[in-house]
Parts: structure tokens; sequence; C-alpha cells
């Protein structure tokens, strides 16, 4: 923006300038030459009153050589022998011969060319038949004295026109644009996470700013403020929820607490803790402002994770006697997510199994890990999906009573966060569904864009 002012400052005082200045030169040489010829015939008149007393050749060139014109050789007298015939010249003449006839004959001034420049050729009548011509010669470089200097000068005046216009229209830009810079800025800044930010709105260093953008700013803090309120109420609502869920937590805790011993009972057991654990954790967190959230480690091993999760419904699965296949988890496949995130994640995909297949379906597990990403294939026997596009579709479940459509949304977001993906399709080797998690391991590169010149 700052650029575009500057051009289209530039631009039209330039046009300005030009239209101005053009007709104020050329009316400049147009009086340097008017001045010129004015000049010449003061000279010529000068010559009038000698003229009348006497056309003595002595006498004229002691005329002649008085005035100024004459003194540099510019001067003539063409002295007629009888009518209009020219004569003896006295001084140094330059006219042609027809000119001079042609001056006496008309009986007004003449301006005729002459080597280097003009002659003004001025008719004097000495007596009532002899008509006597004088003659003065401008030179090319009197009808452009002064022209060159005033033209430099005009120059230089559009010049400082245009730099002055420039230097406004800089400082005018450089306002906006900075404004427009700190509007940009908070914006990213809020968008990292920095709910404390605002964008000033008065002050000096936003005087001189759009009202606009003043308006936009007031918009922007307004939507900040609303923000942070709906942050705070969100928080409150996920604190009161979780805490309602205590008391049935605890009656499974002291249900599971009787069932016995046995896999299934420990497996029960570990899950309701886990769940007491995540509880608090949510109670926790909402309660406390967002600056006051710990920071926590960024990133885990994805291999440890899914063994760990797969371990956990084996148990159910057993109870269900569904075979099933862990494969490529053996090493380590560090992901740039969080531990929480992705078992939740590997949760809802595995418990997407159990819910739209029926006891007995077989399914498998399949980690791949390569050089710029870590995929997860969760493939089962069962029927598939009938419409791929409406299961990722957020709030569309179909799982029946309990089902809230929100599992494989919540996969596709974490996958995206890294610049991955989740695909839905049919498994190659079990015939069923198959569910595609790519966890993108190293940044994305940005994409270039050609400029158009």
């Amino acid at each position: 923006m700052r650029w575009a002012l500057i051009k289209a400052a530039v631009a039209g005082t330039t046009m300005v300038a030009l239209a101005f200045l053009i007709p104020l030169g050329l009316m400049v040489q147009q009086t340097a030459r008017d001045r010129a010829f004015t000049s010449a015939e003061r000279q010529a008149a000068a010559l009038g009153p000698a003229l009348a007393i006497t056309t003595e050749q002595d006498a004229i060139t002691r005329a002649l050589a008085s005035t100024d014109a004459g003194a540099q050789e510019k001067m003539a007298v063409h002295l007629p022998v009888v009518g209009y015939s020219p004569g003896t010249v006295v001084g140094h003449g330059r006219a042609s011969e027809l000119a001079v006839a042609t001056a006496a004959g008309q009986g007004q001034s003449f301006i005729d060319r002459a080597p280097g420049g003009f002659v003004l050729l001025q008719p004097v009548a000495v007596d009532a038949k002899r008509v006597a011509v004088v003659e003065v010669y401008v030179a090319g470089g009197d009808l452009t004295r002064g022209v060159a200097t005033a033209w430099l000068v005009l120059s230089l005046v559009a010049l400082a026109l245009v730099a002055i216009s420039v230097l406004v229209a800089d400082r005018m830009g450089a306002r906006i644009v900075g404004s427009a810079r700190r509007l940009a800025a908070a914006a990213r800044s809020l968008g990292s996470g920095n709910l404390a930010v605002r964008v000033p709105v008065e002050g000096r260093q936003v005087d001189g700013a759009p009202e606009e953008l003043r308006e936009a700013a007031l918009a922007f803090n307004a939507m900040a403020d609303r923000v942070v309120h709906l942050l705070a109420a969100e928080r409150e609502l996920a604190a009161d929820l979780s805490h309602r869920l205590r008391t049935p937590l605890t009656v499974l805790r002291l249900n599971a607490a009787s069932l016995g011993t046995g896999d299934a009972a420990d497996a029960t057991r570990h899950a309701v803790a886990q769940l007491e654990r995540e509880v608090d954790q949510i109670i926790r967190t909402a309660r406390r402002a967002p600056e006051d959230v710990p920071s926590v480690a960024f990133g885990c091993d994805a291999a440890e994770v899914i063994r760990e999760r797969v371990a956990f419904w084996s148990a159910l699965a057993e109870d269900e006697g569904r075979r099933w296949q862990l494969a490529g988890a053996e090493g380590t496949a560090p992901v740039p997510v969080q531990r929480g995130d992705l078992a939740a994640a590997v949760d809802a995909l595995l418990g997407n199994v159990f819910r739209h297949t029926g006891v007995g379906t077989a399914f498998s597990v399949d980690v791949l890990a390569t050089e710029g990403s870590v995929i997860v294939l969760v493939g089962d026997a069962g029927p598939g999906f009938a419409d791929p596009a409406s299961a990722l579709r957020r709030g569309e479940g179909q799982g029946g009573e309990g089902s809230t459509g929100l599992g494989l949304d919540i996969v596709r977001k974490l996958a995206e966060t890294t610049g991955g993906d989740l695909a839905l399709g049919r498994s190659a080797v079990l015939g069923g569904a198959e569910l595609r998690l790519r966890l993108e391991t190293r940044p994305a590169l940005p994409r270039l864009s050609r400029k158009r010149r």
C-alpha cells in the first residue's frame, strides 16, 4: 500500500506539474523572442530623428556608433539613391536588397531571416520622395537568452513538487501501513493463543490513521474480548460437566471393586481409574486461566502408544471372540503430537471397529514408519462403510445409541495438525473397512507462488 500511494502521488504530481509548467515554459520562450524584437525596434526608432535631419554618411555613422546595436555592428542604415531603390549602406548590413526594397515599399517594419539569426527592417521617410531603411540584426542566441535557465528552474520546481508529494504520501502511507501491520500482528498473536493482545486505538502511534482502520481495531478488540469471555464460559461448562461425572464414576469404581479377580475385572478397574484421572485433569485444566496452564511435552512415541492401547482393547476382543493382529509396532515411531491426544485417537479408531462390527469380527492394526510420516492402518472384516464421505462429517455418526459422530472427526483434526490426513477405504486383507491415519513427522514446506510480472 505504501508503494502504491507513492506511485499515485508521483503520477498525479507529475501530470499537474507538466500541465502547468510546459505552457509556462513556452510562454517564457515566446516572451524572450518578443523582448529581443522589441529591443531591436527601439534601436531602430532611435535613428529616426537623425535621419529626419540629415542623410550624410558621417553623421549617420556617428549616430550608429552611439547606439548599442551599432557599437556591436548589429545595425545598419540603407540610404536610398532615389525613391525606394537601395543605395549606400552605412554600417554592417546583412539583409538582402530584395528584403530592403520590400520593407521600403511596404512602409512598415519587416522581419527577414539572415545568417545566424534575423534582421528587423524599419523604413524611415527621409523626405517626400525618399525612404531610408534601418536594419537591426537579432542573433539566434538573443531570441533564447534566459530560456534555458527558465526551463531549468521550472524543472527544479517540478522535481521539488514531486519530492514533496512523495514525502507526504510516504508519511501518510507509513501511518496507514503501520496501523494495518499492527492489526495484522495482533490477529496473528491472537491466532497463536495470546488472548491478552489488543490493538491500540488511541495515542501517538495511531495518530493520522484512517477512520476505517480505527473501526477495524475497535472491532478486533471487541472480538478478542468476546473470545476471552466465550473461552471462560467454555472452561466453566467443561468443569461443571466433568464434575457431574464424579457421581457415576464413583458408582462404577465401587462396582468394579466388587468384580473380583480376572483379566476383565482388572481391565475394567484400570479403565475406571484412568477415566477418573482424565476427569480430574479436565477439571483442573478448565479451572486454570489460559496463561496459567503449564506447558506439556510435545511429541511421543506412536509405536509405544499403539502397543499400549491395543493391549487395553485386547481384553475386550478376547471376551467377544475377535481375532486381532498388531504389526509394525516393534520399534519406535516418534510423532509431533501429545501422548494423550494420540491415545484418544487410537481409542477412537479401535472403538469404531467394536461399535460398527459384530461380535467375533477380526481386526488388525498396522504401523508403518517412513522418513517423513507415520501411517496407522486399522482394518476389520466387517461390512465396511456404506458412505465414507458422511462418516467423516462431524456429528453424523451412524453407530446407534451412544454414538456422537465425533470420533473420526477428532482423529482427522489430529492428523491435520501435523499436515497429515485420515482416509477411509476397504481393507485388502480382511475385506472390511480400513481407516488410514497419516501423521507427518516433519513440518510441511511452504508452497511457492509465482508472481506475475
